[in-house]
């Protein structure tokens, strides 16, 4: 059925890069919002989150169409076998970001001015693989967007706390992704396609390593800022327990390992979020 393959070319199917999507969003929700984000705020980031993704999803194959069909990992997508049209991928493209700039409408203007430009990042990271070496760094900006974001519908600014959470999940982020790329580095050194695996060669696992480390260190940092507790630094030390799990899994740069080593990201992003939540919790 269409609506299937469409519901695929989203990545509706595998929801990882949602919840990745949606952590920082979160942590950035509940530091702005003082443990009590407000509810309507809530909702739209959450929809937002879920819209965002699809639509990078789609921008993303549609850039790679050419592409995919030759790396083992993407040559089943929609637009690779086909089976979704360029002209049918442009359409949704535009239904669902059309339909994320209207959700934001509720909310004051520096966040719709935050959000355009959010949307247009996003547009842009697909197409920078071709020639700039670190996309990842790109991706880390669209995917940590939504802190600024949040702090601004909160409270109309963007303070320093902001920009020291955003500067975190962006480490965060270039790391998980960096691993992700490994998975296809051999299939993007084969075809032209540019990514931080590539670029750091050798040096990846050393890389991840200390990207995972600096954002450990500004998370902190944020924490610092926003004053919360023990219950966060808690969070803080599990995330830091992935993280090193993270360079175990991934010391042999096989594909399966990689692959599972970038899912567990997923529990990262979760236990820093944990851990800001009980920490307003038992105030």
């Amino acid at each position: 059925m269409k609506l299937f393959e469409y519901a695929k070319l989203m990545r509706l199917d595998r929801p990882i890069g949602i919840w990745l999507l949606l952590w920082p969003a979160l942590w950035a929700l509940w530091i702005a919002g003082d443990g009590r984000p407000d509810e309507r705020v809530f909702v739209i980031f959450v929809v937002g989150t879920v819209l965002a993704r699809s639509a990078g999803c789609v921008i993303n194959d549609f850039a790679d169409r050419r592409v995919d069909p030759h790396v083992r990992r993407t040559a089943d997508r929609p637009l690779a076998r086909g089976s979704v049209s360029t002209a049918e991928a442009l359409v949704l493209f535009t239904l669902l970001g059309a339909s994320a700039l209207v959700l934001v409408l509720p909310l004051n203007r520096p966040t719709q001015l935050l959000a355009l430009a959010g949307g247009v990042v996003t547009v842009i990271y697909p197409f920078l693989k071709r020639f700039f070496p670190l996309p990842q760094a790109w991706l880390g900006v669209a995917f940590a967007w939504s802190v600024p974001m949040a702090f601004a519908a909160h409270t109309g600014t963007v303070p320093v706390v902001a920009w020291v959470l955003f500067a975190g999940a962006l480490c965060w982020i270039v790391a998980y992704d960096t691993i992700y790329a490994m998975v296809d580095r051999d299939d993007d050194l084969r075809i032209g396609v540019r990514s931080s695996a590539i670029l750091f060669g050798r040096a990846d696992t050393v890389a991840i390593g200390a990207l995972h480390l600096t954002a450990l260190l500004l998370l902190a940092g944020a924490g610092q800022l926003a004053r919360l507790g023990r219950w966060f630094y808690l969070g803080l030390l599990v995330a830091a327990l992935l993280a090193a799990h993270q360079q175990w899994r991934i010391r042999t740069r096989e594909p399966q390992t990689c692959f599972r080593a970038f899912l567990d990201n997923n529990w990262f992003g979760c236990a820093v979020f944990v851990g800001i939540a009980l920490d307003y919790l038992f105030r």
